[in-house]
């Protein structure tokens, strides 16, 4: 069940990677979804898958995160400490592919996705307070 549960993590971290990625697609929010650029959608249609990924985005780390609460403490620690550095040798090896003005605007990117990340959990920890003292 452990090592299920840090491929499933794994696949989760992907799509960061995806964006990352410099192959000239733009693979972010309102961007190119390989699968579907060949469907040619409506805006409506478009929208709509974006809203439908989004929620299925959000049950997988919702239906992950009951199973990470199972998990013994060490092991919940253990795991995180092995996806972090997982993710730090990624995202070495995709710098080290791109050019020296290419790493720079990587950095840029990531420094926002990192500021992001936390205020977002600065934001979800606030909520977590407020509704404990409700």
């Amino acid at each position: 069940m452990r090592k299920t549960l840090i491929a499933v993590l794994f696949a989760s971290t992907l799509p960061a990677i995806a964006v990352a990625m410099p192959d000239g697609h733009q693979r972010h929010h309102g961007g190119n979804h390989a699968p579907f650029e060949q469907l040619d959608l409506t805006k409506a249609q478009k929208q709509e898958m974006r809203a439908l990924m989004g929620e299925q985005m959000k049950s997988h780390r919702e239906i992950t995160q009951r199973y990470l609460d199972k998990l013994p403490e060490a092991e919940r620690k253990a795991m995180q400490d092995e996806l972090k550095a997982s993710k730090q040798a990624t995202h070495k090896q995709i710098r080290d592919l791109l050019k020296p003005e290419q790493q720079k605007q990587f950095d840029e990117m990531h420094e926002k996705m990192e500021a992001k990340r936390a205020e977002r959990a600065e934001f979800q920890q606030w909520k977590a307070e407020r509704d404990q003292k409700d």
